[in-house]
């Protein structure tokens, strides 16, 4: 890092993260002493920036909240990852499209001329989201997660039902679509809701406690149900089968659902999951080549009563 001014707005980036910063590990970020990082802390000071130190083994430099930043100075990071954060936003779901151009447009004016050819530079095909989420949808609902409120929404295209009473835990992103995590005070248990079909009332409810989640965390807790669980990111059945293809050929198709063990050049083991232990050998059949279940037992008892099935489809009636 080179000069003074751009050296001190990295500084500055640094320290905007809500977290303490060693002298030490500034001065490795910015390949500088330990003593030019407390020159440039104390020249920051100078220049109104509330910087708190604090002392011990775990310590170190911190932006005061409140600290008020200089507009629109952006260090080379920084100015591409807003790039490509603003071209992206269609796939996001939210419905900001428009807003994300105007933005990306506003933020490239007021750049350096360096920065803004490095960001006009940046163009990439995104791809759109069919399911589109509403702004004001997922600020009240955002709002109703942070304050810890009941969240009162209409759902779906069932006008007749009474309003969903919740109370929010968490808003997740996952494929393409945007879910809430909640605990439904009707049903007395954890429900899962789609951001696209609710339609918030405002205003909003009483205070809650949170609840525990069944899982570790959001992420986690939504991944499991998906796959039929309540806490564990697996599926139910897991079998192992050896294919006759090549690994490279059967890998790109098993994705996150299992793992691919090649074996030789015509061969490999492969490790899926399913919702059910038919599912297991679908998932197997679907590359038209031969193989052998190697267990656990479900799984060739599975293999039999498909092979029964598909003996009986295949009889003419």
């Amino acid at each position: 890092m080179t000069g003074s001014s751009s050296r001190m707005l990295a500084l500055l980036s640094l320290l905007q993260t809500p977290r303490d910063w060693p002298g030490s590990v500034l001065a490795d970020r910015l390949d500088v002493s330990p003593r030019t990082v407390r020159r440039d802390v104390e020249r920051l000071r100078e220049l109104g920036y509330r910087i708190s130190a604090i002392k011990g083994p775990d310590g170190g430099y911190r932006l005061a909240a409140g600290s008020e930043l200089p507009p629109l100075l952006f260090d080379d990071d920084q100015a591409v990852a807003i790039a490509v954060a603003l071209q992206n936003a269609p796939s996001s779901g939210i419905d900001i499209d428009e807003g994300a151009a105007r933005a990306l447009a506003t933020v490239r004016q007021v750049m350096p001329s360096r920065l803004r050819h490095r960001v006009d530079g940046i163009r990439f095909s995104g791809t759109g989201n069919e399911t589109r989420v509403d702004v004001a949808v997922l600020e009240a609902t955002s709002a109703a997660v942070h304050d810890r409120k009941v969240l009162r929404f209409d759902y779906g295209a069932d006008d007749d039902r009474p309003a969903r009473r919740t109370e929010p835990h968490e808003i997740v992103a996952r494929e393409n679509r945007w879910y809430l995590l909640a605990w439904d005070l009707d049903a007395d248990d954890w429900r899962i809701f789609r951001l696209d079909r609710m339609r918030p009332r405002i205003p909003t409810g009483p205070s809650f406690t949170p609840r525990p989640l069944p899982a570790g965390d959001a992420r986690t807790y939504l991944a499991a149900r998906a796959k039929g669980s309540d806490a564990e990111d697996r599926w139910p059945c897991v079998g192992e089968v050896v294919i006759e293809l090549p690994a490279r050929e059967v890998a790109v198709w098993v994705g996150s659902d299992g793992t691919v063990d090649p074996l030789g050049e015509g061969s490999c083991q492969v490790t899926v999951g399913s919702w059910s232990w038919v599912g297991v050998l679908a998932s197997v059949m679907r590359f038209d080549a031969s193989f052998a279940v190697v267990g656990p037992e479900e799984l060739r008892a599975a293999a039999q009563t498909l092979t029964a099935r598909l003996a009986a489809a295949a009889s003419p009636r």
